[in-house]
C-alpha cells in the first residue's frame, strides 16, 4: 500500500505506505501483537537535544537499502519486515511508520472494516475516500489496530498520513475543530500504544497540535513558502523531517538547515536515492 498526498492541483501525493490494521485483524495470532508491543524502538517523546544532530531516510519503493548513513528511517511497515527492522534497530536506527488515517482504499486489506457511512468523497490516492473523522467510534479500532502492526514489527513511531481532510472536499461538513479532535485524539491513541505520534503535512494546524506532537514530517515547505510555519516544532526541539522533490540542496538547504529541520532531496518514487543537506 502507498501513502499519495500533495498540495495543490499540480501536486503528486505522497507515496503509498499503509493500509495497516490490515493484516493485523485479519490474521492477529501471526503478528503476535502483545509481544509486538513490547519490541525495541523510538523512546517517546524523542529527546530535544539530539533532534537537530539527525539525519533522516525515507524510502517506501524498492529493495531496502540499510546501510544508508542516516538516523530515522520513515518506511512502509507493510512491506518492511521485522527482520529488517530488527536490522535496522541493531544499527541503532530510529523507525517510523507512516498509516493512512484520514482516508480508506478498497485495496486495503481492512478495507471492509469502514462503515460505508463513514466513507466520503474521493481521496488522494486513487479509488480511496476520505473518512468521516467525526466517527471516532466507528475508527479507533481500525486504527488502533493499524497502529499495532507498527509496533509489532518493531516500529518506534507513527507519522499520521491524510489528517487534514477538513481542508479538503471529503463529502462531510468537517470543521478545524473536528479535524483538531480527531488528530489530538489518535496522538494519545499512538501514546497508549507506545508509539511516538508525528503529523505528516497539515500545515494549518501544526501551531496548535504541536504540543500534542513529538516531530513532524512535511513536504516541500521551501517549494510551497511554508517552512516558517513548521517553527513551533522546531523551536520546541521536536524534530522536523523535511524532503524536497526539485532544487537543488546548495540552494534550499541554506533555509531549511537555518530553520533546524533535517532536510532531503528525493525522487518522488521514494526510492532509496537521497541527498541530505548538511547538519546544522
Amino acid at each position: 500500500m502507498r501513502i499519495r498526498s500533495r498540495r495543490g492541483a499540480g501536486a503528486r501525493p505522497l507515496r503509498r505506505i499503509l493500509s495497516a490494521g490490515v493484516a493485523l485483524v485479519l490474521v492477529v495470532p501471526a503478528y503476535g501483537c502483545r509481544a509486538g508491543l513490547s519490541s525495541p524502538g523510538a523512546p517517546t517523546p524523542w529527546p530535544a537535544d539530539q533532534a537537530r544532530h539527525w539525519q533522516w531516510q525515507w524510502q517506501i519503493e524498492g529493495p531496502l537499502d540499510p546501510t544508508v548513513d542516516a538516523d530515522v528511517f520513515l518506511l512502509d511497515p507493510v512491506t518492511t519486515t521485522t527482520a529488517q527492522t530488527a536490522d535496522l534497530r541493531a544499527r541503532d536506527r530510529r523507525l517510523i511508520c507512516q498509516v493512512y488515517v484520514g482516508s480508506v482504499d478498497p485495496a486495503d486489506p481492512d478495507a471492509t472494516r469502514f462503515p460505508q457511512t463513514v466513507q466520503g468523497s474521493a481521496g488522494r490516492r486513487p479509488g480511496s475516500r476520505w473518512l468521516d473523522v467525526r466517527g471516532w467510534d466507528a475508527l479507533r479500532q481500525v486504527l488502533a489496530d493499524r497502529f499495532r502492526l507498527c509496533r509489532g514489527k518493531g516500529f518506534g513511531a507513527v507519522a499520521l498520513a491524510d489528517a487534514d481532510g477538513y481542508a479538503q472536499r471529503s463529502g462531510f461538513p468537517l470543521a478545524f475543530d473536528d479535524q483538531l479532535l480527531f488528530n489530538r485524539r489518535l496522538a494519545e491513541l499512538a501514546r497508549s500504544l507506545d508509539l511516538s505520534p508525528g503529523l505528516v503535512n497539515d500545515v494549518p494546524q501544526l501551531a496548535a497540535l504541536a504540543p500534542d506532537f513529538d516531530f513532524a514530517v512535511n513536504e516541500e515547505c521551501v517549494r510551497l513558502r511554508q517552512c516558517a510555519k513548521l517553527l513551533p516544532f522546531a523551536d520546541a526541539g521536536k524534530p522536523v523531517f523535511h524532503v524536497e522533490y526539485s532544487g537543488s540542496t546548495d540552494g534550499f538547504c541554506v533555509t531549511t538547515v537555518g530553520y533546524g529541520f533535517a532536510s532531503i532531496r528525493k525522487e518522488r518514487t521514494l526510492d532509496a536515492w537521497r541527498a541530505p543537506c548538511p547538519l546544522a
